[in-house]
Formats: C-alpha cells, sequence, structure tokens
C-alpha cells in the first residue's frame, strides 16, 4: 500500500513529468538563421577616420548558407568579395566567430581564420567573442600584435545587425538595416 506521504512528496516530480516542455527563446544563432538566403545593406558606424575606405564602399552582408551548427555570411566591401563571417554553435552553448579571407582566385590570405569563441553562452541579443589562442599567435606571427586584444561582438535587434571590433584605441562598428533586403550579391570569392 501507498503511503499518502510518499504521493505527496513525489506529487511535485509527477507534475513536471506530465507538464510540456518549456520552449526556449531562441538565441542569436537562430534568430540570425531567420534571415537565411537575404542581403542587408549597411554604413558604418564608427568615427574613426581609418575607416573611411570601408565608410565610402557599399557594405552588404548576406546570410548565405545556413546549416544546424554553422552559419556563412559574406560581408562585402564594395567589389571586394574577399570576406566571410563563420558563426559556429558550440556543444556547450557558446558561439564562435572566424573570419575566412580569400583572395580573388578564391585562395586563403594569410591571415584567416581568426576569431574567438563566447564566454559562456552567447546572449539572445548580443555576442563577444574575444580572440582565442591561435588567433593571438596568427598575429603575433604576422606583426600585428596589438590585434591579439580583439574582441569582435555581434548584436542582434529587431531592425538591425550591428559588427564590432573593439580594443584599446579602437572601435570599428558597422549595422546592417534588416526591415529592407536587398538584391543578392555574387557568391563570395573561393565559394563560386
Amino acid at each position: 500500500m501507498i503511503r499518502l506521504s510518499a504521493l505527496i512528496a513525489a506529487a511535485p516530480l509527477m507534475l513536471a513529468a506530465c507538464a510540456p516542455a518549456a520552449q526556449s527563446a531562441p538565441d542569436l544563432f537562430d534568430r540570425l538563421s531567420a534571415y537565411c538566403g537575404q542581403a542587408f545593406e549597411g554604413e558604418v558606424t564608427s568615427e574613426d577616420e581609418r575607416d573611411a575606405d570601408f565608410a565610402s564602399e557599399r557594405l552588404v552582408m548576406h546570410v548565405r548558407e545556413c546549416g544546424e551548427t554553422e552559419l556563412r555570411v559574406p560581408f562585402h566591401v564594395g567589389e571586394d568579395r574577399s570576406r566571410t563571417w563563420v558563426i559556429t554553435r558550440l556543444a556547450e552553448g557558446g558561439l564562435r566567430l572566424k573570419h575566412d579571407h580569400r583572395h580573388e582566385d578564391g585562395s586563403e590570405d594569410v591571415l584567416t581564420q581568426y576569431g574567438g569563441d563566447t564566454v559562456g553562452p552567447a546572449g539572445v541579443i548580443r555576442a563577444d567573442f574575444p580572440a582565442d589562442a591561435e588567433s593571438q599567435a596568427l598575429f603575433e606571427r604576422e606583426g600585428i600584435p596589438v590585434s591579439m586584444a580583439n574582441v569582435w561582438s555581434i548584436t542582434l535587434s529587431e531592425d538591425s545587425f550591428i559588427y564590432a571590433l573593439d580594443r584599446p584605441d579602437r572601435h570599428f562598428a558597422v549595422a546592417f538595416d534588416l526591415t529592407e533586403p536587398v538584391d543578392i550579391p555574387p557568391a563570395p570569392w573561393g565559394a563560386e
């Protein structure tokens, strides 16, 4: 015979087992995936004179390839199709951002595959990616140790996608308007 005290003690567990699974809110990766196949125009929002070349060009991001664990987002600067952001969902809940840089013939640039992982789970709105050890070694080897302190970020709101780079004495940011898709650009170099 089951005792009443045992039923009372087991009640919360039985109720939890019968309750529908809680729906988790979409994370930044899922939210960005919703734009798969679309392209958006942006503009430089930082005010550093070193960004004048970028600011004078047409800037387009294209959420081009979308898998369950990887997004490939080419970033076109005028006719330059050398840059692709590669965003990977990590098993432990975080994200990884890498920069895939190619030459027009599709070969990798010497400065490529740099980036970092979020520290802990990525947020719903923003993810920060401090330079990882591999990237720091690359920057040291290529004579740009100032980049070892890089922290890249992605901020995704209802109407904008902001990519930024920050380190001491340096801030670069470009914001893309997600409310008005633009024509799909050509494939990035190396992906034709």
